[in-house]
């Protein structure tokens, strides 16, 4: 895999910002993000986190600012910035009414995978996410669980550089959320950026560095060790709402 970038950051965002008639969602928005980590973006809802995401794929124009994504700016390159990601949604976006080896199969052709490359992707990626018995179930049917890591596996599907999940584990059970981590962790131990929302303060510990949004800029970013120091808080929920306020 290809460094990134010669400085070493999988993300940038410099003065990024994103507005809606008079409402300014992102504002100002400027970050780096070091090839091969684990980044947690937190924030409460409306913070912007979701909408600075999705200029960061290229699935939305800045109004100001600019980004840069594996090296590319996203206000010129958006559509080769899709191709060097994974991206995966808080709703779930794949086919209920396909199985779940055809929905692999239709994402690998849209990623330009051809048949050989996604029959062996599919097999390795359905035995590492623990699915290869769902391979011909109806994806519709499957718990919630384990339709996060279908979705995962086709966000990696391409072997993207840069993993983008925003709130990946909502409305899954602990046991569940855990397994989806320790995924990440595998990952990210690969050399994959992996950039993830969550609003479950527990998992924030897991990642290398976080950043706290509010109103559209970050308002604390560092280690969770070092952020918990920081503001004298006990814990990262303890930390989010000094940051945030109640």
């Amino acid at each position: 895999m290809r460094p990134t970038t010669e400085s070493g950051l999988a993300v940038r965002a410099h003065h990024l910002s994103r507005r809606f008639g008079d409402f300014t969602a992102v504002d100002s928005l400027d970050l780096d993000v070091e090839a091969g980590e684990i980044f947690g973006f937190l924030g409460a809802n409306g913070a912007g986190k979701t909408t600075a995401i999705r200029m960061l794929c290229g699935l939305l124009a800045p109004s100001a600012g600019e980004a840069w994504v594996d090296g590319l700016p996203i206000s010129t390159h958006g559509e080769a910035v899709k191709r060097r990601i994974g991206y995966m949604s808080q709703r779930f976006g794949l086919y209920d009414d396909l199985r779940v080896g055809e929905n692999l199969e239709f994402y690998g052709g849209i990623y330009g995978l051809d048949s050989a490359a996604i029959k062996a992707r599919r097999g390795e990626l359905l035995e590492r996410l623990d699915l290869s018995q769902a391979l011909d179930r109806p994806t519709g049917s499957l718990p919630l669980g384990y339709k996060q890591r279908l979705a995962l596996g086709v966000a990696l599907l391409h072997r993207p550089p840069i993993l983008f999940l925003d709130e990946p584990t909502g409305g899954v059970d602990p046991v569940a959320r855990r397994a989806f981590w320790d995924l990440i962790y595998e990952v990210a131990a690969e050399g994959t950026t992996v950039f993830v929302t969550t609003h479950y303060m527990d998992e924030a510990e897991y990642c290398g560095r976080v950043s706290i949004m509010v109103a559209g800029r970050i308002q604390a970013l560092g280690t969770p060790a070092s952020l918990k120091a920081e503001h004298g808080a006990r814990d990262m929920q303890d930390l989010f709402l000094k940051v945030v306020g109640t």
